[in-house]
């Protein structure tokens, strides 16, 4: 995990139930970092999910697992550099954390979807790499 996402994240071990149910209302900085913190933390869940599904379903090509794994690590390191270029121009600052999670969010949430594709291919879709269940 980088530096940064753990610092964006720091503030996901300071929330308190209330706050947790409260990310509706959110008021101050704070508390909308915590809760743009949990959002990305809820999109992470589903993404290694769902990459656990897909990796089950490949148990026999482990050629395409391969792949999948390498696919994946590529795909981390675009979103964390493309993450950290759009964060640039408020690094430091008290919106930073809201900024960066909201990035890891939207590009975690791009990936799930593709996931989801994967998971979800028609029969006969030959340009689907991942068997039926």
């Amino acid at each position: 995990m980088s530096p940064r996402l753990l610092l964006a994240l720091t503030p996901l071990l300071f929330i308190s139930p209330a706050q947790a149910d409260d990310c509706a209302n959110a008021m101050t900085q704070g508390d909308m970092n915590q809760c743009s913190a949990q959002e990305y933390k809820a999109a992470d869940k589903e993404l290694n999910d769902l990459y656990k599904q897909i990796t089950g379903r490949l148990k026999d090509n482990p050629e395409a697992k391969q792949m999948l794994v390498k696919a994946q690590r590529a795909w981390i390191a675009f979103r964390d550099a493309e993450c950290d270029f759009s964060t640039s121009g408020v690094e430091g600052g008290s919106v930073y954390p809201l900024i960066y999670s909201t990035c890891m969010t939207t590009q975690t949430k791009t990936r799930v979807e593709a996931f989801k594709a994967y998971l979800n291919c028609k029969e006969g879709d030959l340009s689907c790499p991942v068997p039926e269940a």
